[in-house]
């Protein structure tokens, strides 16, 4: 058997190992130093817009259709396997169009998505009332609403991954910190164990699902891929009087600003996109929440006095000088592998990711 190490458990390393789990020629190993999803997947509000994108050939929608298929099979078999109840909306995404935007984009891609066999309507003011009735429609043109994306609970997912991933054999190693990638150089390099805590593991595979943590892992071996932290500041607002149409709840986007519906009256509201300005480190910025609270309610008035339940905040992965994510072999090593550098794509991704993580292993001699 291959033996496979994961370095990460956030939705994309616990992902990798519940999808590579069903491989019996693998030998599994995901590790930690902290518990699985609390990093940039506690950052994330689980909204996958894949159908509603405006990617729609290359990579880039390949691994966004790849998903959203694997998704709709992949929460089914989880809740199976695990008997654990994952949150997962089904209602789709409505994106609110502004006076000022033009539809020619929108039309062409509702053309584009029909040929590829995925729904996109369109709808005028009177139809964005009728199903949004929170929606100050007076602000907005319409909107474009896609019945086939999702939102999900990224940390309720990632628990399920990786007791699914247990229940399959995969072996979980939390709370400890990988020291080390021990090199060997014969014709290539490659990692032969990695060090963690007092003791070292062997590896036919090592794959980095770090996130943010990928740079230190990799630069001591030479490579000059950086990722870098973007901030991001959301809301947990508790909203008893949120009108729905006939309890159809969707996620409802504008301007960079999501309301993510999460059950018990909870609407996750966020979230604000902040680089660092000096070096990685990055505060955040109170003026840039109170922005985002104002606008969402010029769209949503009744969010005037909504109570707050949660204010948190989280930095995404972003890959700098490169295209996000990185799914590659690490340059001059054959058997490590990239997973990281989602930015805010983590969820949205993971399951192609994971697909694509097993062709690499697959692919080799």
């Amino acid at each position: 058997m291959s033996k496979v190490i994961i370095i990460g458990s956030g939705i994309v390393g616990s992902t990798i190992a519940y999808e590579l789990s069903h491989d019996p020629s693998l030998d599994i190993t995901l590790i930690d130093e902290k518990n699985p999803g609390t990093g940039s997947t506690g950052a994330a509000l689980g909204i996958l817009m894949a159908v509603i994108s405006h990617k729609t050939k290359g990579r880039a929608w390949k691994l966004r259709e790849s998903s959203l298929q694997r998704y709709n099979t992949l929460i089914p078999e989880l809740e199976t396997l695990t008997g654990l109840q994952i949150p997962y909306n089904t209602d789709g995404i409505v994106k609110l169009l502004f006076p000022d935007d033009d539809l020619n984009p929108w039309e062409n891609l509702v053309e584009i998505r029909s040929q590829q066999g995925y729904t996109l309507d369109i709808w005028d003011k009177s139809l964005l009332k009728h199903y949004c009735p929170e929606v100050d429609v007076s602000s907005f043109l319409g909107a474009v609403y896609s019945p086939c994306d999702r939102q999900i609970n990224p940390t309720f997912l990632t628990k399920a991954l990786v007791k699914g991933a247990s229940l399959k054999g995969v072996k979980c190693i939390f709370g400890e910190k990988v020291r080390n990638l021990k090199i060997i150089e014969d014709k290539s390099k490659r990692c032969q164990e990695i060090t963690i805590g007092n003791d070292s593991l062997s590896a036919d595979w090592v794959i980095l699902a770090t996130g943010l943590g990928t740079s230190s892992l990799i630069q001591p071996l030479g490579s000059k891929i950086a990722i870098k932290p973007v901030l991001g500041q959301a809301l947990l607002l508790k909203h008893t009087e949120w009108k729905t149409k006939e309890n159809f709840n969707p996620v409802i986007t504008g301007n960079d600003i999501h309301i993510a519906p999460m059950g018990n009256d909870e609407f996750w509201l966020g979230a604000t996109v902040e680089f660092p300005s000096n070096g990685d480190e990055i505060l955040p910025d109170e003026e840039l929440l109170q922005n985002l609270q104002k606008e969402a309610t010029r769209f949503f008035p009744s969010l005037v006095n909504t109570p707050i339940m949660l204010s948190w905040t989280g930095k995404r992965p972003r890959p700098e000088g490169k295209s996000a994510p990185i799914i590659e072999k690490l340059e001059d090593y054959e058997n490590i592998i990239l997973a990281t550098g989602h930015y805010r794509n983590g969820v949205l991704l993971a399951p192609a990711t994971a697909l694509s993580v097993l062709e690499l292993i697959k692919e080799s001699p």
